[in-house]
């Protein structure tokens, strides 16, 4: 049943409000669950009270977004095709990393990322540094973790006015739990297949009416179905909140994450496909393959209400990430498919992050006007080394590829020595415009002064990019009914030379203007009931700027238009009936080189990792109170594992199931089914000689518990 949340600021308390609000939180805490007390709908001001509603509101479905706009907007009415996650939804599923919550995103696919970092694919364009945390940069490769997660918002279509530079094919923005002066008490424990072992827990203390403690940890041992493989991570992320006055609230957080695991880079391709073997065969010395990430991160954030028409929020967030990554891994296959070469490097990357972001919230009448600056300053040191084997040791037979052969690393003349220091400076506005309850829009400018200094410490050598760029975004939003929106959008996105990890400068190419992305798109969007919305998005997407090398002159570099994608975007979340939920979609993509780059990268190719149909769908039933089942099915299209279109992963549908058994209020029983019909497929590649086969079918247990 209904029940209500009431806020009210300290000078506008009296008995009988303190009384009210009291009795209808406590009905709320003692009806609801956790995360349900945690959602709530926007606020209304009813005669100086604040009154915020309270329902149980569906579990794979959220109505507002802060990552879109940088304010509190409905999705109907964002033009941009957005999918969000949930942490009930990935809860339901099991699911227990970032790569595994694009399965359901429609649109969204994942690439190998060498094994040892998260690498979504979005509109045919694949990035390891378009990641964010709570709207703020969160850049270096390395696994994500969902310990501490509120939900997942993947952002399509180029994003650079809210987020900045890169984001040419979208972001990532993951929403995270923190302090609220709410109580929290709840864990889950998980074993099962591939010896995995993972607790976490999530405990939240409010201290009388204007402050909080809140923690989330996690630590997880486990194996996997491929041989001599592992996983090791924990991490812990306390935040305090405190209420200032009866305007200002004050959020610290900070967070220290820890990911050690095998570094796996699956198998090598024959003949066009990926190699006949056990999808458990490591390829390569799994003993000297390792990748290790620690982060520590701290955040500030402040929000003030001057009054009812203007508000501020600055964000601070200070990270410090330290990345080791080593690898022996397979190259080609000979013509017989007997033996295959083996290679190796190691890479260790060093970061530190300093941002503040500070944005300024203006509404009156017809409009919501967002001015905004942000200052970012990121130091990363880079060292490489190459692996070298005694003669004729790299060469290994495919029958038995798993050796623990010795590698000496150094490095090679080309290997990377660097530091650099790149600095952000950026303005933003924007306004939400309401012409009529019929027709908005939303209008952007952002402007970055995005400077990079790199040295290569081997010779000394400096390199410095200076760029100015604008990144414009306009859409139109027509509503003929309070449910239903129809949007047109156009947006830019620029990625500097130095690349998504800022360590792509040279003499070739520091002078040249940033790569260009333009979308355009078109959509509309249904909330077809008050907790089930359908998402509908056509797009394509232009990617300029690309350097090349000059046919005429080796010693210069071109800049030609390179590529472009475009597809329809189906998507589906939410509550068909009180006890049905669902969420998936469906992607009709295609991408070409439009320009011939490289020998391999030629006109007319299509891109890689860009399935050309791809749907998904994952349904929860709750049977009773009590009892409950999911199904969830997925299905890729053929890819190619690399843009030279020489070897093709098949396509794959795979069935996913769970059931979930209610003992009492306070404890939960799941059980997750993956690969129900143990299909044989292949996942995700990085080239042609690093394909990850998918997992066989695999079950694990939960016990999800309250305190």
């Amino acid at each position: 049943m209904p029940a209500c949340h009431f806020v009210v600021p300290r000078l506008l308390r009296t008995p009988l409000t303190l009384a009210l609000g009291l009795a209808l939180s406590a009905h709320a805490v003692a009806g609801d669950t956790v995360d349900d007390a945690s959602k709530r709908d926007r606020a209304k001001d009813v005669d100086g009270v604040i009154v915020v509603g309270q329902r149980y509101l569906p579990d794979y479905n959220v109505r507002t977004t802060r990552g879109a706009t940088k304010t509190d907007t409905p999705l109907l009415n964002v033009p941009q095709a957005v999918t969000v996650v949930t942490d009930k939804l990935a809860a339901d599923q099991g699911v227990n990393s970032l790569n595994d919550t694009f399965r359901y995103m429609p649109g969204v696919g994942t690439a190998q990322g060498e094994g040892n970092r998260d690498t979504p694919v979005m509109r045919g364009i694949s990035s390891t540094g378009d990641f964010y945390v709570d709207g703020i940069r969160d850049d270096v490769q390395y696994f994500r973790d969902l310990y501490n997660l509120d939900r997942v918002e993947a952002l399509k279509g180029p994003s650079a006015m809210i987020f900045g530079r890169g984001g040419s094919g979208g972001v990532i923005n993951r929403v995270t739990r923190v302090a609220d002066g709410m109580n929290h008490r709840s864990g889950s424990l998980q074993l099962g297949s591939g010896l995995r072992r993972r607790g976490t827990v999530d405990f939240g203390q409010g201290f009388g009416d204007t402050a909080g403690f809140r923690v989330n940890a996690m630590y997880e041992n486990s194996e996997s179905f491929r041989d001599d493989v592992f996983l090791k991570r924990y991490g812990i992320n306390p935040t305090f909140n405190v209420d200032i006055g009866n305007a200002t609230r004050l959020v610290l957080g900070y967070e220290k994450f820890h990911d050690d695991r095998t570094a796996d880079r699956g198998v090598p391709s024959f003949q066009g496909r990926p190699v006949a073997t056990d999808p458990a065969t490591f390829f390569g010395n799994p003993k000297l393959s390792r990748t290790e990430a620690d982060v520590n991160a701290f955040d500030a954030v402040l929000d003030h209400r001057f009054n009812e028409h203007l508000s501020l929020r600055n964000h601070l967030r200070w990270a410090d990430y330290d990345k080791y990554y080593q690898n022996v891994f397979p190259g080609a296959v000979n013509a017989t498919g007997t033996t295959v070469t083996l290679s190796a490097y190691r890479n260790d990357t060093t970061r530190r992050n300093l941002f503040n972001q500070t944005d300024l919230v203006w509404t009156q009448g017809a409009h919501t006007v967002l001015a905004g600056l942000e200052l970012g300053r990121q130091v990363t040191d880079n060292f490489r080394q190459t692996g070298t084997f005694a003669p004729g040791t790299n060469v290994v037979p495919v029958s038995n590829p798993n050796v623990n052969v010795p590698v000496s690393f150094s490095q090679s003349a080309t290997d990377a020595d660097n530091h650099g220091v790149a600095k952000t400076a950026a303005l933003y506005v924007q306004d939400q415009i309401e012409f009529s309850p019929q027709w908005q829009a939303i209008i952007g400018l952002r402007y970055d002064d995005f400077r990079v200094d790199l040295r290569n410490n081997r010779t000394g050598q400096l390199f410095t990019s200076n760029d100015g760029m604008l990144s414009p975004r306009a859409g139109l939003i027509y509503k003929p009914f309070a449910t239903v929106s129809f949007y047109a959008s156009l947006s830019n996105a620029f990625q500097p030379r130095a690349g998504d990890q800022l360590a792509s400068l040279n003499a070739s190419n520091a002078s040249l203007k940033p790569e260009s992305f333009r979308n355009r798109e078109i959509g509309a969007k249904w909330d077809i009931h008050k907790d089930l919305q359908a998402s509908v998005a056509v797009y394509r997407l232009n990617r300029s700027n690309v350097a090349i090398t000059d046919p005429a002159d080796v010693t210069k570099m071109l800049l030609v238009d390179g590529q472009y994608t475009q597809g329809v975007e189906l998507g589906l979340a939410g509550r068909i009936t009180d006890r049905w939920q669902v969420m998936g979609g469906y992607a009709y993509q295609t991408g070409t080189i439009t320009t011939t780059q490289s020998a391999t990268v030629v006109k007319g190719n299509r891109l890689a990792q860009l399935p050309r149909h791809s749907a998904s769908l994952w349904n929860r039933y709750d049977f009773s109170d009590r009892f409950g089942a999911g199904l969830g099915v997925i299905y890729r299209d053929a890819i190619f594992a690399s843009v030279d279109n020489q070897v093709t992963l098949p396509a794959f549908t795979r069935i996913d199931a769970a059931l979930f058994w209610t003992l009492n209020p306070s404890l939960q029983l799941q059980l997750n089914i993956e690969n129900l019909g143990n299909t044989r497929y292949f996942a995700t590649a990085n080239s042609n000689n690093n394909i990850s086969p998918g997992a066989p079918r695999s079950v694990w247990v939960s016990v999800n518990f309250r305190y």
